[in-house]
């Protein structure tokens, strides 16, 4: 009898860990758009805790930018 519990727990455990993950497994990203006076800077300062120079390279790299440059209006995914 105890064979036969384990095994069916060991089986809807095997299906539901090949099932059960999305794709968003962190939630969705967050979109930001870049007001007068933003930088990378100023956004990484408001929507990060710590130093933010390694949230500016993580939002430079999720937007594919070429470098620090933002424009007024222009919408950041925020890793």
């Amino acid at each position: 009898m105890f064979v036969r519990i384990f095994i069916l727990v060991a089986v809807a455990v095997l299906v539901w860990s090949a099932t059960a993950h999305s794709s968003q497994a962190h939630g969705r990203k967050q979109v930001v758009t870049v007001k007068p006076y933003d930088t990378l800077w100023s956004i990484a300062q408001r929507h990060y805790a710590g130093d933010p120079r390694a949230a500016v390279w993580r939002i430079e790299k999720a937007n594919h930018l070429p470098g620090a440059d933002v424009s007024v209006g222009q919408r950041l995914v925020l890793p």
